[in-house]
């Protein structure tokens, strides 16, 4: 009965507004009982919430993927906060990696996003030759009260080292979320998200060759689904409200309409 309530919440979980996810899973929590709330705070996606290293002051991001217990791992300094002396902790070779890897993607995120945050997190498997990992963006817009947009990115990868490639599967989810209102013309709410999967095989010379590697996968990764957002969310919307209504006036509709009844009407009486 509960895998049943879990695809049944799941599916409730996809219909509801993606602007208000959070309050969403937690209701539904309540509704289908604890038993089933690791599973789904595990299973859908929610918008990146933000700390500051207490050692070093930079801002990160919060998810699953650096939580313990009720404490959250900053990727600056590896300390948790609140403190937690036995939180997990990356072997010594994953953490130098995770170091490169979030000095390389904050210049990415400033390059690209001009602002917000950016965190990396990597974590051991029981396999030796496979790790796994999960980069997090996140950029936030605020125009006054008129305007609000928050972007999120999340790319989670396992990567399997072979003796001379590696082998990188990655599953990237965007969370879109854009209000626009004015009084005089109403709010205008965008919000969803988008999944993809992709997996690739790259040379792999020597550890340090994982940042330009995973670097590039999900730099591709990010633009195409950038363009489809674009073409998805953008394109359709524009679609829509153009033919809610029309840049013509009525009397030119009404002109426009005589022309073509008088067009037809003269090809219908040559017959």
């Amino acid at each position: 009965m509960s895998e049943e309530q879990f695809d049944l919440a799941l599916d409730l979980m996809r219909r509801l507004a993606p602007s208000n996810t959070s309050n969403n899973l937690v209701r539904l929590v309540k509704l289908v009982g604890p038993e089933l709330e690791e599973e789904l705070f595990s299973a859908v996606d929610l918008p990146l919430t933000t700390g500051t290293c207490a050692k070093s002051g930079r801002p990160y991001l919060k998810c699953d993927y650096n939580r313990d217990d009720q404490s959250y791992r900053s990727p600056w300094s590896s300390e948790y906060d609140p403190p937690l002396p036995e939180g997990n902790q990356p072997s010594f070779r994953l953490r130098r990696l995770e170091v490169a890897l979030n000095d390389a993607f904050d210049v990415y995120r400033d390059l690209y996003y001009e602002g917000g945050v950016s965190s990396v997190y990597l974590w051991d498997t029981d396999d030796k030759d496979i790790f796994a990992g999960v980069v997090l963006v996140k950029k936030i817009i605020t125009d006054g009260v008129a305007e609000t947009g928050a972007w999120d990115s999340i790319h989670v990868m396992e990567v399997e080292e072979k003796s001379k490639s590696a082998h990188y599967k990655l599953t990237s989810t965007i969370i879109l979320n854009l209000i626009h209102g004015k009084q005089n013309i109403g709010e205008l709410n965008l919000s969803g998200n988008l999944t993809r999967q992709s997996e690739h095989d790259l040379p792999l010379d020597n550890p340090s060759a994982h940042v330009a590697n995973i670097g590039r996968i999900i730099e591709d990764m990010e633009i195409k689904m950038r363009n489809a957002l674009h073409e998805i969310y953008f394109g359709k919307t524009k679609d829509i409200a153009n033919d809610l209504r029309s840049v013509q006036s009525l009397a030119e509709a009404k002109k426009q309409a005589d022309i073509q009844a008088e067009l037809v009407g003269k090809l219908l009486s040559r017959k």
